[in-house]
């Protein structure tokens, strides 16, 4: 097994310092970060073109389009994410730092990838399908949370014990 695999931090921290220097130098990193908020930015535009569409029944097809763009992200973002904690853990997935947020994923990426399926089958009508991508963008909410939660604990954890004794942390 790779050193970077071995080593776990201790105390409840997310990093070692040798996975904290990986995660700062690794250009993925900036991928990762770069990524979220566009990912964020067509999830809300698809959910109001879904919820349009289920509200009026207009849309059909723009709101289509927009849940595939969507599942498209979220597939980019998956890899690219799957090759950030390979260079910072030494694994692609299920380190421990990000464990519960890798399973959660899996939901995530079940539901979209499920959605893609119905589209192409036609097996439901398009209501249901959107009502599926409605279902698929909860736990995409649920699983953002997780990540937001953990880059806030990455950022305390950062932050030199005087600081946030003060109450001086800005995350």
């Amino acid at each position: 097994m790779p050193a970077q695999a071995q080593s776990t931090p201790r105390g409840g921290l997310l990093y070692t310092a040798a996975q904290r220097e990986r995660r700062d130098r690794s250009v993925w990193t900036l991928v990762q970060g770069v990524l979220a908020p566009v990912q964020f930015l067509v999830f809300l535009v698809s959910l109001a073109l879904v919820l349009r569409f289920l509200a009026t029944g207009e849309g059909q097809w723009v709101a289509t389009v927009s849940v595939v763009v969507k599942t498209g992200f979220l597939y980019l973002i998956m890899v690219t994410g799957c090759v950030w904690e390979k260079v910072v853990f030494g694994r692609y997935l299920f380190a421990p730092a990000f464990f519960w947020e890798d399973v959660f994923s899996m939901a995530v990426l079940a539901l979209h990838t499920a959605y893609l399926l119905t589209l192409a089958g036609g097996w439901l009508d398009p209501q249901g399908q959107m009502w599926l991508a409605l279902a698929a963008y909860a736990a995409y909410v649920v699983n953002a949370a997780q990540f937001l939660y953990k880059l806030r604990q990455a950022r305390l954890q950062s932050d030199p014990p005087a600081t946030r004794a003060r109450g001086e942390v800005t995350a």
